[in-house]
């Protein structure tokens, strides 16, 4: 949930910060950078001022699974490495790293001096303990798969193993072993994200369920701290002065406000009360020719998920004519005008490039698309084999202003080209959703994914049988094993044929009916210097952010 990153996403544009994707799931928009190096005056403040369409869920790595939570904690913690402004894995908590010649096991050298924000010392043991947490089946983390590249933890996780049997080991306080079950390039940058977070574990256990539900009640090794935390208000970051490289960081405060609505955004940005916002498609033509303008396309998907637990959408013809009774072009190019692209895939475009240096997205090309013809056929024959001439849906969504745009869009394409299909529409806070979701107590929902590391995997294995991020239940026997292949094979292109064949039987049998990859439009203030934007995990860091040249 899961990206990718895994990170609970739902409609497209808002406000530039993160919101809308759980795991990562995703929710709303984020915001961008601009470009530019250079160190901050030194009598300028160095504040930054944002917005988000969402609160925090969560800040325990055990528990989080939603692209807000992953942002604040990507800025607020670090974890063995962190990704740099290029996208690579650069030095964290561990000053260096060897790895054995078979691939298989990394000893990180964590580095001294590296404390925690109430002194104690960050050790190798905050690691073991912390990653064992997200897999101690007790605890339900939904993004204890992610791990299960390590030696002995899915066995743990499904209660059929032992902790001690986890192939992570504190050797002492400034050597951690993990042990894969197969070699995995992309392991180093995993261990940047937010569940491989380190934890105290004297403090975590002091704290028990209240851990990472306010800024009191969480710990920090970061680059920043959480300073204040007011639920559905906002959030403050200060600058954590006991970091280990706080000479990097130039930010001394950032806010985040939540604001949910796109207009309310770009009125305090044109005010000077915030210093970035995003756009909706109406905004963009006002906004399109200034210096402040910028669009960017990311590696993030947002699809319709149908619960196969209802009668009617466990139908898969039912689930194709959905499929392809919408026009996705015009969502894309009409309703968001931010640079979103319409989407008849799974893995996005422009991520991830396989052995024989191919974009996955062209060795796999696109598969399905709006046809309306089809889909009265497709649809007059599940209803025959139903037995109906009616179906009523319920459609989940967010509750964003986008969100809303983008589902009475769908559902009035679905009622004017699927005779007898009514569709109905839900709309619920991002935490709502997200619970609604994890309960299965939905039809269909609008929903959205972004990539936790750079590998197909973190989109592909979200739909496997009794998956975490599963939540529509959907199951296929083939597509299992050609995951549980992906997930052990040493042999990269067979690994990738896997992934590829594995992501064509979600498409064809439409587990999920994909929408868009989403872009963003965005207004940054020319001030505003070196904010990095990830392509996977957490969506921004703040490390390198400076303000320079405000008047």
């Amino acid at each position: 949930m899961n990206k990718k990153k895994g990170f609970a996403l739902a409609s497209s544009v808002t406000l530039l910060s993160s919101a809308f994707l759980a795991a990562c799931s995703t929710g709303e928009e984020t915001d961008s950078s601009q470009g530019s190096t250079g160190e901050g005056s030194a009598d300028e403040a160095q504040v930054l001022n944002l917005l988000d369409s969402s609160d925090i869920p969560s800040l325990n790595p055990t528990l989080a699974t939603d692209a807000v939570s992953f942002n604040v904690l990507n800025n607020v913690n670090e974890g063995l490495y962190r990704m740099d402004e290029e996208d690579n894995p650069t030095e964290g908590m561990a000053e260096s790293h060897d790895v054995s010649e078979d691939g298989k096991t990394y000893t990180f050298k964590i580095r001294e001096g590296a404390t925690w924000s109430n002194g104690e010392p960050v050790t190798a043991n905050d690691f073991e303990y912390a990653w064992k947490e997200v897999l101690n089946p007790d605890n339900a983390s939904q993004y204890a798969y992610v791990m299960s590249i390590i030696e002995g933890a899915e066995a743990y996780n499904t209660g059929e193993g032992e902790r001690d049997a986890v192939g992570v080991k504190a050797i002492d306080d400034q050597t951690l072993e993990v042990k894969l079950t197969a070699p995995a390039d992309y392991f180093l940058g995993l261990t940047s994200f937010g569940v491989f977070m380190p934890k105290l574990e004297s403090f975590d256990k002091e704290q028990g369920e209240n851990f990472g539900t306010s800024a009191e009640t969480t710990l920090y090794n970061g680059p920043f701290k959480l300073d204040s935390w007011e639920r559905e208000q906002g959030w403050k970051m200060v600058k954590n002065e006991d970091y280990w490289d706080a000479d990097t960081v130039k930010l001394e405060e950032i806010n985040v406000k939540v604001v949910k609505e796109v207009s309310t955004g770009v009125n305090l940005y044109e005010n000077g009360d915030v210093d970035r916002t995003g756009l909706t498609s109406e905004l963009v033509a006002q906004y399109q020719d200034s210096e402040e303008f910028s669009t960017v396309v990311e590696p993030t998907l947002f699809y319709l998920q149908f619960n196969t637990a209802v009668e009617e959408l466990n139908n898969q013809k039912i689930r194709n004519a959905i499929d392809k009774a919408y026009d996705k072009t015009a969502i894309s190019e009409t309703l968001l005008a931010n640079g979103s692209i319409p989407a008849n895939y799974l893995v996005p475009k422009d991520f991830v490039t396989g052995p024989d240096g191919k974009d996955f997205r062209e060795a796999n090309g696109d598969i399905g698309g709006y046809n309306v013809e089809e889909a009265q056929k497709l649809w007059e024959e599940g209803l025959k084999e139903l037995g109906t001439d009616k179906v009523e849906l319920e459609l989940l969504n967010y509750d964003s202003e986008s969100a809303k745009q983008i589902g009475e869009f769908i559902k009035g394409e679905l009622e004017k080209n699927l005779p007898g299909i009514s569709v109905s529409i839900k709309q619920q806070p991002f935490n709502n959703k997200l619970d609604l979701e994890n309960k299965g107590e939905f039809e269909f929902t609008f929903a959205g994914w972004g990539p936790d590391y750079q590998d197909p995997m973190t989109f592909v294995d979200l739909f496997v049988t009794d998956g975490p991020y599963n939540r529509g239940k959907w199951s296929n026997e083939e597509f299992d094993k050609l995951i549980e292949s992906a997930k052990s094979s040493t042999d990269a292109e067979q690994r990738w044929a896997d992934l590829q064949a594995a992501e064509k039987i979600v498409l064809e049998e439409n587990a999920i009916s994909p929408v868009y990859q989403r872009g963003s439009a965005r207004l940054t203030k020319p001030y505003v210097k070196d904010i990095v934007e990830h392509a996977f995990g957490a969506d921004y860091s703040y490390k390198w952010a400076s303000i320079e040249g405000k008047e």
